[in-house]
């Protein structure tokens, strides 16, 4: 496996990026049953396809034969705020390697594109977010350098 794997998401994937967006819900609704709804997408075609063309939200797909994982991602700048420093981040809402493809080092391989784009187009940083109890893609991210910048805390009522 090697970033020569990984390109922009484009139309063509867009039945498939569907069907891993199903697998990636299907782990959070099992997490967190109280907050995702089962069998359904965080987008649907059209707004997958709408998404796939914009630059500031670059979708990066792992090819072989077919997409076997996904990388959506969004880039955000502060400029001239009154508390925080200038900064380019690019931020992974959402990375997926289809559960048959696991293992065979795809997830390394999208990371690894994800941020060398991200020095490509002069970010100071990648962030994501993980959820609690989602043991295996925190062991994923700490393996590949990620440390926590922060974390988020509920109460339930």
């Amino acid at each position: 496996m090697n970033d020569n794997n990984v390109r922009r998401a484009e139309i063509k994937d867009t039945a498939r990026i569907i069907e891993l967006l199903h697998q990636v819900n299907m782990v959070h609704h099992r997490l967190r049953p109280d907050l995702f709804k089962p069998y359904t997408t965080k987008y649907d075609e059209k707004e997958l396809q709408t998404l796939m063309q914009d630059d500031s939200n670059p979708i990066f797909v792992f090819e072989q034969g077919e997409v076997i994982g996904h990388a959506f991602c969004q880039v955000t700048e502060v400029h001239n705020h009154q508390l925080l420093e200038d900064i380019k981040t690019l931020y992974i809402d959402d990375i997926c390697v289809d559960e048959a493809a696991r293992g065979q080092h795809v997830g390394k391989a999208l990371y690894e594109h994800v941020c060398q784009y991200a020095r490509q187009i002069g970010c100071r940083n990648v962030t994501l977010n993980v959820w609690e109890g989602n043991d295996a893609a925190m062991g994923f991210y700490r393996s590949m350098g990620m440390k926590v910048q922060k974390i988020g805390m509920e109460i339930l009522l």
